[in-house]
Parts: structure tokens; C-alpha cells; sequence
């Protein structure tokens, strides 16, 4: 994977971010949907477990590396931080995925992570990566 893509998305995101108002970013369509502020707040959370995949599964093979994203969201109280703090948290996690990524050896690609809560399944370093980003892509159209 080309590394500079996510780069790319992460930096064009936070130019796109400067032009959301803050009521847009507090704005909720109704109390059990996510307002845009905790969709980012959602990918901090992801961005916090899969450097926890990227860097574990390096080491140990087949771990068990899951969490339950709306208790996150919630616990984490996303919509009552400041948005600036939920960008920026957002922003050097997801620089610091882009060191990390880039700090893997070719070999550890192959090595595999279940990323599942019920039937286990592993899927390869390469792969979980490159969900990552499509995961991250795809929210950030919601934005």
C-alpha cells in the first residue's frame, strides 16, 4: 500500500474540516445518531485499536483485538469536547498510523489479527490495514 495516500486523505480532510460550522458538527438527526463531531470521534476510537492490531500483530499472531464502537463513542463523550480537540486527536492518531504502517516490515504483513467479537477470523496485517483505510474513507464521506 502506498502509505502517502493516507497522508494525503488526512491532510485534504482537515482543509475540508476548516469549512464545517460548529452547529454542523454538533448537529444530530436524532438522539441514537451519531452527530458529525462523534463519527470523528468514532474514527479516533478506530484509529486507537488498529494501531493496537498493527503493532501487536507484529508479535503475536491470531490475537483478539476488538471493541464495541457505540459504547466507545459514548463513554468517550465525544459531543461534549470541543470539536477542535476531537480534530486534532483525530489528526496525530491518524499521523501516528501513518508512521507506524510505514515502520512494518514486508514480512509481518502476512501475520494475522481476529478482528471479530463472535466467530473467530483472521485476517492478514495487509489486509486489516487496507480496511482501515476504506473504513476511514467511508465515514468521512458521512462528514
Amino acid at each position: 500500500m502506498n502509505y502517502h495516500i493516507l497522508k494525503n486523505i488526512i491532510e485534504e480532510e482537515l482543509l475540508r474540516f476548516e469549512t464545517i460550522y460548529e452547529e454542523d458538527w454538533c448537529y444530530k438527526i436524532s438522539p441514537e445518531k451519531w452527530s458529525k463531531k462523534e463519527i470523528l470521534g468514532h474514527l479516533c476510537d478506530s484509529a486507537i485499536t488498529n494501531i493496537r492490531r498493527f503493532v501487536v500483530t507484529q508479535y503475536k499472531e491470531n490475537e483478539n483485538i476488538v471493541y464495541d464502537q457505540d459504547f466507545w463513542v459514548k463513554a468517550q463523550n465525544y459531543q461534549n469536547i470541543p470539536t477542535q480537540d476531537v480534530i486534532n486527536l483525530w489528526k496525530f492518531l491518524n499521523f501516528q498510523i501513518v508512521h507506524t504502517v510505514e515502520n512494518i516490515p514486508d514480512e509481518a504483513l502476512k501475520r494475522t489479527c481476529d478482528t471479530t467479537k463472535t466467530n473467530p477470523q483472521n485476517f492478514t496485517l495487509e489486509f486489516i490495514i487496507q480496511d482501515y483505510v476504506d473504513h476511514l474513507k467511508y465515514h468521512l464521506k458521512a462528514i
